[in-house]
C-alpha cells in the first residue's frame, strides 16, 4: 500500500517513516502543485504549489494506515498554516495526501477527533490539507535519505 504525507522539510519526516516496521521503502519528493517535473529550485521559489512530501510504501498485515497517520499527527505541528519550524513556505504546509476513499475517510474522521488535542497543545485547529494526491515527482537524488547518508545534519518538524 501507498501513503503520502508532508509535514515540512521532507529530510526528517522520511528519516521518521522509514525507521517504522511495516514500512517497506520511503521517497521524498514533491506534489500538490500544478507545475510539471519541479526541481527543489523550484519547488523553494515557492511559485509551483507543491509540498516536499514522502510517499511510503508499507505493508498493512504489519502496519496500518491509521498507525501510519498517528505517527505523521504526533511528529509536526498541524495546526501552522505553511510552516513547520524555522520552515516557511507553501512547501511546508501539512497535508495527507490520500489514494483510495478509505484512506480519506480515515484522515479526515482522525483530523476532527484530534482537534481538541491539537487545541490544548497549540492554542490552534488543526489546518493539515486533506486531498486526493497526484502526481508525485521524486526528488533529486541527493535529498533521498539525506539524512541517512548526512548523520550530523537536523531537520525540524516542529
Amino acid at each position: 500500500m501507498k501513503a503520502t504525507f508532508a509535514a515540512g522539510c521532507f529530510w526528517g519526516v522520511e528519516e521518521l517513516f522509514r525507521k517504522i516496521k511495516g514500512v517497506s521503502s520511503t521517497m521524498v519528493g514533491y506534489t500538490g502543485g500544478a507545475f510539471e517535473n519541479p526541481t527543489y529550485e523550484d519547488v523553494c521559489s515557492g511559485t509551483t504549489g507543491h509540498a516536499e512530501a514522502i510517499q511510503v510504501e508499507y505493508d498493512p498485515t504489519i502496519t496500518s494506515y491509521e498507525e501510519l497517520l498517528m505517527i505523521f499527527w504526533s511528529n509536526h505541528n498541524p495546526t501552522t498554516l505553511n510552516r513547520q519550524g524555522p520552515d516557511v513556505g507553501e512547501q511546508y504546509r501539512s497535508a495527507v495526501f490520500y489514494h483510495t476513499q478509505e484512506q480519506e475517510a480515515v484522515a479526515q474522521k482522525m483530523k476532527e477527533k484530534l482537534q481538541d488535542a491539537a487545541m490544548k497543545r497549540f492554542g490552534k485547529k488543526i489546518v493539515t490539507e486533506i486531498k486526493q494526491a497526484s502526481t508525485f515527482y521524486k526528488a533529486e537524488e541527493y535529498h533521498q535519505k539525506y539524512l541517512e547518508k548526512n548523520p550530523w545534519r537536523v531537520c525540524h518538524t516542529m
